[in-house]
């Protein structure tokens, strides 16, 4: 089956840029805007959304996601809200919807019912950030079945046969870790992330997005000039938290306007 991410990434490269991936919590501030500020993001520039269900025990996610997704645990999120999440957004927008979710809940909803309903839902895959290829038969089968895309995540410390297990594995684009801990904004990218995906070319990656740490629409540039997307969280929730709607559009406007600097340099 034809991967609609990776089809996505195909676009923005024949237009002469890089691919800018957005990142929200489902459920932050409820679930209704949360719906409304991944709409709002594919329309003013995302050519990717990728959904985070809120989970109580987040350990990648910084300061300004675990706020978010704690408030959406406190407002009643729900895992079937993800479902109901992306069906909304897929039915309004065309741009394809990855869900960035930790493992432990996929497994108690059960691997192959967690496919089928993300799927029958609109989904395009699945960003899993705590589980490696070796340890995720289940999924890369439900996945296969599916048409669902798999994205595993590559870190600066990740050893050459383990980028041989991720470059085989995924498909859409691998995520790039830009570099070591949580995620969050910062002021300078590590110079790790290039040499990353120098690596992941060399493994045979087609196509690689780099994410943790990008903040505005300079680090997004910067990263598109060796990488094929640019993945932004926690300048886009600290935008929806502190402007609503009208903040985020112009955070992400803001943003997309990086991926054509990034094609011009």
């Amino acid at each position: 089956m034809t991967s609609r991410v990776a089809a996505a990434i195909d676009r923005a490269r024949a237009a002469g840029r890089g691919a800018f991936v957005g990142y929200l919590p489902i459920g932050f501030p409820d679930l209704e805007t949360s719906i409304e500020a991944a709409v709002t993001l594919a329309e003013n520039g995302a050519d990717i959304l990728e959904l985070g269900p809120p989970y109580s025990d987040p350990v990648m996610d910084g300061p300004v996601i675990q706020e978010a997704t704690q408030a959406a645990l406190a407002a009643g999120f729900r895992l079937r809200d993800t479902f109901t999440a992306v069906r909304e957004i897929t039915r309004r927008v065309d741009v394809p919807v990855l869900v960035m979710s930790y493992w432990n809940p996929i497994v108690q909803y059960g691997v192959d019912r967690y496919a089928d309903d993300l799927a029958e839902a609109g989904g395009a895959g699945l960003i899993t950030p705590d589980i490696t290829p070796e340890a995720a038969e289940e999924w890369i089968a439900a996945s296969k079945r599916t048409g669902l895309d798999r994205v595993f995540l590559a870190a600066p410390t990740s050893t050459d046969e383990r980028l041989d297990l991720i470059v085989e594995n995924s498909t859409g684009f691998v995520y790039t870790v830009s570099t070591m801990g949580i995620t969050g904004e910062r002021e300078q990218l590590d110079a790790a992330a290039r040499t990353l995906i120098a690596r992941l070319r060399e493994h045979g990656a087609e196509r690689a997005c780099v994410g943790i740490g990008i903040s505005n629409a300079e680090h997004v540039a910067a990263v598109l000039e060796y990488a094929d997307g640019a993945i932004v969280g926690t300048a886009l929730v600290r935008a929806l938290r502190d402007g609503g709607l009208d903040g985020l559009a112009e955070t992400a406007r803001a943003l997309a306007a990086g991926t054509a600097l990034g094609a011009a340099k």
